[in-house]
C-alpha cells in the first residue's frame, strides 16, 4: 500500500530561554550570554499513514500532536529524522494561521490559494464555492481582523477543502465552529474519504476519532505510545490521561478542572448477563445486566459510577451514572459491586460497546476509566428496519359492505 505520509525517526527540539529580559538594556548587556533549556516536543516518532485513510492524532495538552502536524505540513522543520509526503497538501491549523488580519476575506482567499500553488484563474473559478461554503458572502470584503473566531475557522476550512488537496491536515480548531458548521465539515470529510483522499486530524474528541477515523496514534510527552485501531487508541489515550496530572476531555464540562489521583478506587471486573443465557446476543426488548466490581483502597467519601453506550460508528447512544440514577454516592471502602440493569433494550441490529468509569459526582476527579471494555450484540429477528425498537401496536378494522345496496 502506498503511503501518503511517512514520518521516520522525527524529533523536534525547542530552545526555551531560562532568563527573561524585559528591557532593551538588559538584552544588550546579556547578548550572547543567555542560557537556554532544551525542550524535546517530539522524540523519535515513526508513523506511516497510508494513502486514502483517515488517521487521528490523540494526546493531552503538550503531548506534541500539533507540533507533529506542523512538521508534516512543512511549517516546522524537524531537528532530526525525515518526513515524506505524497500529493498536494492543505492544512487547517490553529485559529488564524495563514490569515493576514489587515487584509479582507477576499484577499486572504487569494493569498492562501497562491501559497498552495494555485493561479488567480484557478482561484477565480473556485471563489464562489469557497465563500458559499464559509457562508461569508456578506463579510467577504471586510478585514478579517473584525471576524469572529467562528468566521475565521469557516473561511480557513473553506479554502482548505476547496483546493482539491490529496492530503488534508486538520488541527482541533473545528471545535470553535458552531454545531451546524461542524456537521457541514464532517460531511465534507466523509466526501473526501469516499474520494480516496488522506486526512490527518488532531483532536481531543475521542468520539470524533471513533466516528471518522480508520486508525489513530496516541502521543504522550512527545513520545508515540500507541498506533492502531480507533477504539484501542482511545483506550490508550484514556489510560495515559489517568497517568498525567490533568485530565482534559471535551466530554467534561469546561469549568471543571480535572485532577487525577493514583487510583484509590478502581474497577476490578465487568460482566454482562443476558436474558437468554443460551445465546451470545440479545433480541430487541430483552433485558441486560452489567455488573461492575470495584475495590477502594482507602475511604472514598464521594464517588459515582458512569456508564456510556456507543454504536459501532462511535455515536453516543446513552450515558448515565449511578449518582444521576439516585444511588448513594459514598462512602466507599473495600470491595463491592455496582449493577446496571436494562429491563428492556430498545435497540435493533448492531454491536454496542460500553465504557465504564469511576469519578467524583461532578467528574472533577476521575479515579478509573475503562474505554469500551465490553460490548453487547442485538439481533433483530423481524424485517423491521432502523435503529430503535419503538413500542408500536397496529390495528386494522374492516367494514362489511352490503353488495345488494352498492351502486355500480
Amino acid at each position: 500500500m502506498v503511503n501518503a505520509v511517512s514520518v521516520r525517526g522525527v524529533s523536534k527540539m525547542f530552545r526555551l530561554s531560562s532568563e527573561k529580559h524585559t528591557s532593551l538594556k538588559e538584552k544588550v548587556v546579556h547578548f550572547g550570554r543567555s542560557t537556554y533549556t532544551e525542550f524535546w516536543a517530539l522524540q523519535e516518532i515513526d508513523l506511516e499513514i497510508a494513502q486514502g485513510t483517515t488517521v487521528g492524532l490523540l494526546g493531552h495538552n503538550g503531548s506534541g500532536k500539533s507540533t507533529l502536524l506542523k512538521c508534516i505540513a512543512g511549517i516546522l522543520q524537524p531537528t532530526s529524522g525525515e518526513i515524506r509526503t505524497r500529493g498536494r497538501m492543505a492544512a487547517l491549523l490553529e485559529l488564524g494561521a495563514g490569515m493576514n488580519p489587515e487584509l479582507t476575506g477576499r484577499e486572504n482567499v487569494y493569498l492562501n490559494g497562491s501559497i498552495l500553488g494555485f493561479s488567480k484563474k484557478d482561484l477565480d473559478s473556485r471563489f464562489d464555492d469557497i465563500v458559499g461554503f464559509a457562508e461569508l458572502e456578506q463579510f467577504i470584503d471586510n478585514q478579517v481582523k473584525y471576524y469572529s473566531s467562528g468566521m475565521y475557522v469557516r473561511l480557513g476550512f473553506a479554502v482548505a477543502v476547496n483546493v482539491d488537496p490529496d492530503v488534508l491536515l486538520v488541527d482541533e480548531v473545528l471545535a470553535v465552529g458552531d454545531e451546524a458548521f461542524q456537521r457541514k465539515c464532517l460531511d465534507r470529510v466523509k466526501q473526501f474519504q469516499n474520494e480516496g483522499r488522506t486526512i490527518v486530524v488532531v483532536t481531543h474528541a475521542a468520539d470524533l476519532v471513533r466516528k471518522v477515523c480508520d486508525g489513530a496514534a496516541v502521543l504522550d510527552h512527545g513520545n508515540l505510545v500507541f498506533k492502531g485501531s480507533p477504539g484501542e487508541a482511545v483506550r490508550s489515550f484514556r489510560d495515559h490521561l489517568l497517568l498525567n496530572d490533568t485530565y482534559d476531555d471535551e466530554e467534561v464540562e469546561p469549568q471543571h478542572k480535572i485532577t487525577v489521583n493514583t487510583k484509590p478506587i478502581e474497577i476490578s471486573y465487568v460482566t454482562l448477563e443476558r436474558e437468554n443465557v443460551d445465546r451470545t446476543y440479545l433480541v430487541p426488548g430483552e433485558s441486560l445486566v452489567v455488573r461492575v466490581g470495584y475495590e477502594a483502597f482507602e475511604e472514598i467519601p464521594d464517588a459515582t459510577f458512569g456508564l456510556v453506550v456507543y454504536d459501532t460508528e462511535g455515536n453516543l447512544i446513552y450515558s448515565t451514572s449511578s449518582a444521576l440514577l439516585g444511588s448513594p454516592t459514598g462512602p466507599f471502602f473495600g470491595t463491592g459491586e455496582v449493577t446496571f440493569t436494562f429491563d428492556d433494550i430498545p435497540l435493533l441490529d448492531g454491536n454496542y460497546p460500553i465504557s465504564l468509569g469511576i469519578s467524583s459526582t461532578d467528574w472533577g476527579v476521575v479515579y478509573d476509566w475503562r474505554e469500551q471494555c465490553c460490548q453487547f450484540e442485538v439481533v433483530n429477528p423481524t424485517s423491521t428496519q432502523g435503529l430503535v425498537a419503538l413500542p408500536l401496536r397496529v390495528e386494522i378494522q374492516t367494514h362489511a359492505v352490503d353488495k345488494g345496496t352498492a351502486v355500480g
